[in-house]
């Protein structure tokens, strides 16, 4: 019997598969970029909409913390999906979780530097909300993570083969 629990408590010791970590990843990540799009929309359409710059703060600064808030989820069921047990598997999972917590803060940074505008001035109001909206697309981009280069052939190919990821 003793040896039974040995047995299953080192089964327990690794992580999930690489299919498996991948799927649990892609599936935490659909919903997100589901929201980022959807919030991508409606802040291009508030930039073009003709409220006033108060009515337009509001909105942009709501839809910002929406991001940053699907970010945040994004991040916990990334979290949650564990360390693949792979080559470089802590090292992959590491980068998944820095660059949603980078998307996180970018999202949050915008968000504070709208807010932070005054609208008493519609020109001065809007060319503050363009460059914060710049440093967010920047500050993005240079969080992205693209799965083609990961470190693990392994992973690189759970990747390219699980449907959740395509």
């Amino acid at each position: 019997m003793l040896a039974t629990v040995v047995v299953l408590a080192a089964g327990c010791g690794g992580g999930p598969s690489p299919g498996a970590w991948a799927t649990s990843v892609c599936s935490a990540l659909i919903p997100w970029r589901a929201e980022i799009r959807k919030l991508t929309s409606s802040t291009d359409q508030q930039m073009t909409a003709r409220t006033s710059p108060a009515q337009a703060k509001e909105n942009l600064v709501r839809l910002f913390e929406g991001a940053e808030q699907a970010s945040e989820m994004a991040l916990r069921r990334v979290e949650q999906a564990g360390v693949p047990d792979a080559e470089q598997g802590a090292e992959v999972s590491a980068r998944f979780r820095t660059s949603l917590a980078q998307m996180r803060d970018a999202y949050g940074k915008a968000r504070d530097s709208i807010d932070g505008l005054s609208t008493s001035q519609s020109t001065v109001f809007y060319d503050g909300v363009r460059a914060a909206v710049e440093t967010l697309n920047r500050e993005y981009e240079a969080s992205a993570l693209d799965t083609t280069e990961l470190n693990s052939e392994e992973l690189r190919r759970a990747f390219a083969e699980v449907p959740e990821c395509r």
